[in-house]
């Protein structure tokens, strides 16, 4: 009767497989969104003190991130955001800088976002809701390869609220990547009138929803 050598206790043996399934499915992640993609609170480049006013509205609209939006982060540092160039629906250049003095939702998608889609008509409710002389939301296709495509969406969803905008050369995202405010779609970022980051949302959320809604209204106070 040869000997098998000691038992090893069943807990002993799932350690090592359990501890490989939650290392693959971190890897996964890490594949799908990018590692800064699970760090909240990646930081960006170089502190801006122009920017103080928006870490201030920071503070004030921490009481109304909960509930649909409860995943925005607030900004704790002043930053600006980089200058972000796209097109808009007749092709003609377009800058984050020409929206100065309004509160801006930039928002990233594109058509092979299945969370986008889903996404969009809060955001065109958004628009419908609280566009004027104080906000506005500027929705950034992301589609590389055929323009026709997200335009297509736009009008089979019935979006009458956002005006087209894009980014086929996807510049707008690494752009946002580089600072650790893109690491996935959809991205949205709620910016100030000086073009400062107040807060910034990984994925998708209701932004049409009544604690979206609200929290936009106190972002407007000025």
């Amino acid at each position: 009767m040869t000997d098998k050598g000691p038992k090893i206790p069943r807990s002993s043996k799932l350690q090592p497989v359990l501890l490989a399934a939650v290392l693959g499915a971190v890897a996964g992640l890490a594949g799908v969104y990018g590692i800064g993609g699970l760090k909240r609170n990646a930081t960006m480049s170089i502190a801006d003190p122009v920017c103080e006013d928006a870490v201030n509205a920071a503070r004030r609209l921490d009481p109304l991130v909960h509930g649909e939006i409860a995943a925005l982060t607030l900004a704790e540092t002043p930053r600006r955001l980089p200058e972000l160039d796209f097109n808009d629906g007749l092709g003609k250049p377009v800058r984050l800088t020409d929206f100065r003095g309004r509160i801006v939702l930039i928002n990233l998608w594109a058509t092979w976002c299945v969370p986008c889609r889903k996404e969009m008509p809060a955001i065109d409710n958004l628009a419908r809701a609280m566009s004027g002389e104080d906000f506005v939301v500027v929705a950034i296709n992301l589609d590389m390869k055929n323009s026709e495509k997200p335009r297509k969406f736009f009008s089979e969803i019935g979006v009458q609220n956002l005006a087209y905008y894009e980014d086929s050369s996807n510049k707008v995202f690494q752009e946002l990547k580089r600072v650790g405010r893109a690491v996935g779609l959809p991205t949205s970022i709620l910016v100030d009138r000086k073009g400062c980051e107040i807060g910034y949302l990984a994925g998708a959320a209701d932004w049409s929803s009544d604690d979206a809604i609200k929290l936009v209204k106190a972002a407007t106070l000025k």
